[in-house]
Parts: C-alpha cells; sequence; structure tokens
C-alpha cells in the first residue's frame, strides 16, 4: 500500500478570495485516517455511505457532503487509502461490518471521489457492497486539457489547481487553509492496477454516477462509458468541476444521492418517485426521452 505524501504549504497567500489561503476563511478540516458523520439522536439509521476520498485529499473534507446527509438519516464512514487495488478485500470487511451494524434491510453503499471511486468499483466484487456512488471516475492517461505541471509552486498553477476541482469559493478556501490537503496530486498519474481493475470490475450492483459536465480533469466520455457499461445511472453536473460532491451546485447533488438512496432502500428497480410535470425550460440539450440514465443538474449558488 503506497503512503500518502505529506503535507506541503500551500501557495498563493494573501491572493483573492478563492485563489489561495484564505485568514479569515473556513477553519481547517480535522485531518485523520476517517470521519464519520452520524443522523441524530433518536432517528434510525436508514443506511451507511462508505466513502473513499480522491487523490490529494483526507477525510475531514467531506464533513458538508456528510452533514447533509446525516440530517436525512444516513450515516457517512469517509475513509484514506493507499489507491491500491489490493485494498479490496479490506474494503470488503468494512462492509460487512457496516451491514452487521444496521437495521435490516438498510443498505450499505460504497462510494468514491476520483480514484476513491476507482477503488470503490474495483472492491465492489469482493466487498458486495448494495450500491455504489462513483464521483469524478478519473482517466488514467493524459489530462484531457493537457495541463502537465511539475508541482505548484507557482501562484497560477495554484490556482489552475482551484479550478480544476470546484467553483465554490467556499471549498476553495477551504483547500487554501488546509494543511492536510496535498496540492498537485490531481497531476499524480492514476496508478495503472488500480484503473485495470476497475475496469475488469462489473459487479451488477445498482450505481449512481456522478460527473462535472466541465470537468477538466476527467472528461464526462470517461463516466458515460462506465455508465453504459455498468448500466448506471449517470448525472452530469452543468458546468461542474472534477470534485462534484464539493462544487459549487454542492446541494442539489447531496439531494440527489439522497434521492438516489431512497429508492436503493426501496429495491433497484423502484421507479423514480417525483416526476416533473411542469415548471421553466429545461437545460439546453437535457435528455427528454424517459428512461434517460443522464440527468443535467444546473451549477447553483455556492454556499
Amino acid at each position: 500500500m503506497s503512503t500518502p505524501a505529506p503535507a506541503v504549504a500551500v501557495p498563493g497567500a494573501g491572493t483573492a478570495p478563492g485563489t489561495g489561503p484564505a485568514p479569515a476563511g473556513p477553519a481547517p478540516a480535522p485531518t485523520s485516517a476517517s470521519a464519520s458523520w452520524d443522523p441524530a439522536d433518536g432517528v434510525v439509521v436508514r443506511g451507511t455511505v462508505l466513502l473513499l476520498p480522491g487523490r490529494g485529499e483526507h477525510p475531514g473534507l467531506y464533513g458538508r457532503f456528510g452533514r447533509r446527509l446525516a440530517y436525512d438519516g444516513y450515516r457517512v464512514v469517509a475513509t484514506a487509502h493507499g489507491g491500491e487495488a489490493a485494498e479490496a478485500d479490506a474494503l470488503a470487511e468494512r462492509v460487512a461490518e457496516e451491514r452487521a451494524a444496521l437495521p435490516a434491510g438498510a443498505p450499505v453503499v460504497l462510494a468514491g471521489s476520483d480514484t476513491g471511486a476507482l477503488l470503490a468499483l474495483a472492491a465492489a466484487g469482493p466487498a458486495a457492497p448494495d450500491g455504489l456512488l462513483l464521483v469524478g471516475l478519473p482517466t488514467a492517461g493524459p489530462r484531457p486539457d493537457g495541463a502537465q505541471r511539475t508541482g505548484t509552486a507557482a501562484e497560477g498553477a495554484w490556482t489552475d489547481e482551484l479550478t480544476a476541482r470546484t467553483a465554490c469559493p467556499v471549498h476553495r478556501d477551504l483547500l487554501g487553509s488546509d494543511p492536510g490537503y496535498r496540492p498537485g496530486a490531481l497531476e499524480e498519474p492514476v496508478p495503472a492496477a488500480l484503473a485495470e481493475a476497475a475496469e475488469r470490475s462489473a459487479p451488477g450492483t445498482p450505481a449512481l454516477l456522478v460527473h462535472g459536465g466541465a470537468d477538466p480533469v476527467s472528461p464526462p466520455a470517461t463516466a458515460r462509458r462506465h455508465a453504459a457499461r455498468l448500466a448506471a445511472e449517470l448525472l452530469l453536473v452543468v458546468d461542474g468541476r472534477h470534485d462534484a460532491l464539493n462544487d459549487a451546485p454542492h446541494r442539489s447533488v447531496a439531494a440527489a444521492v439522497v434521492q438516489w438512496l431512497e429508492r436503493l432502500r426501496g429495491g433497484p428497480h423502484l421507479p423514480v418517485q417525483l416526476i416533473p410535470v411542469a415548471g421553466p425550460a429545461p437545460v439546453p440539450d437535457a435528455p427528454q426521452a424517459p428512461g434517460d440514465p443522464v440527468a443535467h443538474l444546473p451549477e447553483g449558488v455556492p454556499a
């Protein structure tokens, strides 16, 4: 198992809000091997989401997403990992432990962002979760925007990295002030063995893929290809960046995830429970055919 690189100093101090460290910004997220968010006392746990962060991230960066799902009754546990396909067996044990602690019928979902999504997919066979939530599945080759940088020493490179990750100013400032976040990690190659294991995985598990429509790290075509071969649902976030769970429309994305979790609780073939029959004109080029697995989420107002 590879050892995550130590945190390094974040460049860009004193830059405009959302482009570098902000002295008066949000407090750094707690850095640890795992972090969890539980429903309030007295609330029946409706399921558990085991979340694997992506390159450069740590579990504490998903506090906003964890709190949102916990409010709706879902326990969220984010766990650090080394990005190795060999970790699948350990994840299988973790899924079994979480399932044993839940009420009968409550699902355990294996989720991940970036390389965490690849690991979740690679582990789906032995882990046998009730569902998969795969966010920002990365490509194994060079970045589609052609960016090839060797570090983040330049302020411009740091701004580019933030722009690739998220359009949410709150999360941008969090990344800029968090000593546990590892700048430049998105430039690291996706482990070949992990990518190959994910490609071989076809578990037949109900899956939801979420991907930024303007993701400069991994093009939406990557998500479309995986969704087609996995027979999965796909949510494309209009103008969305790579970190879809922490992007500007994070509320809309979290709400869509909760709706999917509710359908998962009722069985993989439970139909959509809310159908819009009137309202504003649809997003241009949004699919209109019944049963189309792709939905478009407009970019919303940041936190």
